[in-house]
């Protein structure tokens, strides 16, 4: 099935450059050139893949982001940006609202499509048949439907952040080290910084709750467990 990608950047070169190596390897494109434009597009037409600039007019592509992921439509949409800023503030923040990944013009093409292809294998990716709702303290873990409960309440945590919580608490009490999980979750082909993990770790901490804040122990200088049972 043919994927649909969204491309916002304000210069027209650039826009023009990625919709045309987008196209010639057979996906279908839509474009934006400005933030208003990109939520509209982002929210109406719910594509596969957003390729988003951070230095927009008016609304920048952080607050894009932040738009976005309020829209239930839109809030597991993977997100790539572009930026000319390579500063670890921006990456990490850019993360904190739920980017995939992040590459700093200029960009290589071939990179980007590498990191596109990454990106969409990895949002396809379904649950296995067998896989379970997860039941711990008062969290629900459904990977059929992408969603996660606590005290009954649905929380919203984006994509990633679902695939690394399902992933730890399917396999409680198992140290899982930062490569393991940046490798299962981004892909090996892809170039994360340990950082990311932390990010999203003190996202999901956050969204399940101050009394549940112990579930996921840190490894100090190795990685994440999750709680096993009688751990409690």
């Amino acid at each position: 099935m043919e994927k649909t990608i969204l491309v916002v950047d304000d210069e027209q070169d650039i826009l023009d450059l990625v919709v045309y190596n987008l196209e010639q390897e057979g996906y279908k494109t839509i474009s934006a050139d400005d933030g208003e434009e990109a939520i509209e597009k982002a929210v109406a037409a719910s594509p596969d893949l957003i390729i988003l600039d951070i230095m927009l007019p008016g609304k920048d592509g952080l607050e894009v982001l932040r738009e976005i992921r309020k829209h239930p439509n839109a809030q597991n949409i993977p997100v790539i940006f572009l930026t000319a800023k390579d500063s670890e503030f921006d990456e990490v923040l850019g993360l904190e609202l739920g980017a995939d990944d992040y590459i700093v013009k200029p960009i290589s093409m071939r990179k980007l499509l590498a990191r596109v292809k990454n990106a969409l294998r990895k949002s396809v990716a379904q649950p296995a048949l067998n896989d379970k709702v997860i039941v711990v303290r008062n969290i629900e873990i459904d990977p059929a439907s992408y969603q996660v409960k606590v005290s009954g309440e649905p929380v919203g945590l984006t994509k990633k952040e679902f695939d690394i919580l399902y992933y730890l608490a399917k396999r409680p009490g198992r140290v899982i080290t930062r490569k393991i999980l940046l490798d299962e979750i981004w892909g090996t082909n892809v170039i994360v910084i340990d950082r990311t993990i932390d990010v999203h770790i003190r996202k999901i901490r956050e969204k399940l709750g101050k009394d549940n804040i112990d579930l996921i122990v840190t490894i100090k200088g190795v990685g994440y467990r999750f709680k096993k049972a009688e751990q409690e």
